[in-house]
């Protein structure tokens, strides 16, 4: 297997448009790297430029010690799992997954140990002999892996291969593919808009935005310190709670000030917000920080506020629950213990020893 490296990669159509602007990204060997952002923020074009199926602009990408920008994508030694699974529809599985060996000319006998190894791998080896229509979705999706895997690439890449599955049907391949990355013990380079793929798959996460990586960093890292307010609100779910507000001094204290409620800042963040007294600022809360005061016992350093109940979502282990304050909705999850009623108004406490703090201007995290 073999370690990806971009370095300052740019890639700049004749329209003058910048799909993807100045990225720096390695992904180890055998490391599972996912890279996540919303439609258009150049993830995809990453990917392709991977590949060879995109020219890079400017930079230089690297799989192994080898500078790959003039070399052609059959020579990469690199396999693409698809979004569409592009299958061919009048062969047989077994005729799919041996077609890339037979182009290059392997051996008959190593193209069928190698297709019965994979099948045997994906659970697929009852399959070999059926066309793609006759498989459902996950399936398909299982012949388009062996395909991939029979090829014993030094490189995987993935382009959204779970989007066109049903959810229980993504949750089982999200699965399936974890585990085949421990088994095979390959480097993956994959592509998603759901941060929930991305928390639960991958070893690193890119986070993408309009052609700019925003941070690189492990799923956990990425949630609990995120660099900024976009990757904030694109990583977790339901998403973090924005108020945008004002920071207030008085008798040495700290407050946020909302307008609707104002909350004491704990005293460890007074040297990285001292600055900001007076300013404009964002406090995000993540729904998972919202309690119920009478059972808020697990917030480290609680500060209170009230709010309406407005919509309630009961989930079996848990409530998800828009509050209304002043003009604005927010959300919590709050445990079935708690039993949030329609229109009633709930003392609410927040962890502040979770919440963050953005520039309302730049919008990076001042903590």
């Amino acid at each position: 297997m073999a370690k990806v490296q971009l370095e300052k990669v740019w890639k700049i159509y004749d329209n003058s448009f910048v799909a993807v602007k100045d990225a720096d990204l390695v992904a180890e060997d055998k490391e599972f790297v996912v890279l996540v952002g919303p439609s258009g923020c150049g993830k995809t074009t990453t990917l392709r430029m991977i590949a060879g199926l995109e020219d890079v602009s400017r930079g230089k990408i690297y799989i192994g010690d080898k500078v790959v920008n003039n070399v052609l994508p059959k020579d990469r030694d690199i396999a693409m799992v698809f979004q569409n699974y592009a299958l061919y529809p009048h062969m047989t599985v077994y005729q799919n997954m041996e077609f890339g060996l037979k182009l290059r000319r392997t051996p008959k006998d190593e193209i069928d140990k190698r297709v019965k190894e994979a099948a045997e791998l994906l659970g697929i080896g009852h399959l070999l002999d059926r066309k793609p229509k006759q498989l459902s979705g996950g399936q398909r999706q299982r012949v388009a892996l062996g395909r991939a895997i029979v090829r014993y690439p030094q490189v995987f890449l993935f382009d959204e291969p779970l989007s066109n599955l049903d959810a229980k049907l993504r949750v089982q391949m999200r699965a399936e593919i974890i585990k085949l990355h421990k088994k095979l013990e390959t480097t993956i380079v994959y592509v998603t808009h759901d941060q929930t793929e991305a928390m639960t798959m991958g070893d690193k996460i890119v986070v993408q935005k309009d052609g700019i990586i925003q941070q690189i960093d492990s799923p956990i890292n990425v949630y609990n310190h995120p660099n900024n307010k976009f990757v904030a609100g694109f990583i977790g779910s339901p998403a973090i709670n924005f108020f945008d507000g004002k920071i207030r001094k008085e008798s040495k204290k700290l407050f946020f000030d909302y307008g609707s409620f104002t909350v004491e800042i704990p005293d460890t963040y007074n040297d990285s917000l001292k600055e900001y007294v007076g300013k404009d600022i964002v406090m995000g809360v993540r729904p998972e920080d919202v309690y119920h005061k009478k059972y808020s016992s697990n917030a480290e350093i609680p500060a209170e506020m009230e709010a309406i109940v407005e919509v309630v979502e009961p989930l079996g282990s848990e409530f998800v629950v828009n509050f209304k304050t002043g003009d604005t909705t927010f959300t919590g999850r709050l445990e079935p213990k708690e039993q949030p009623k329609m229109d009633e108004t709930m003392i609410l406490v927040f962890d502040m020893k979770k919440v963050h703090f953005f520039d309302k201007e730049s919008e990076e995290t001042i903590i």
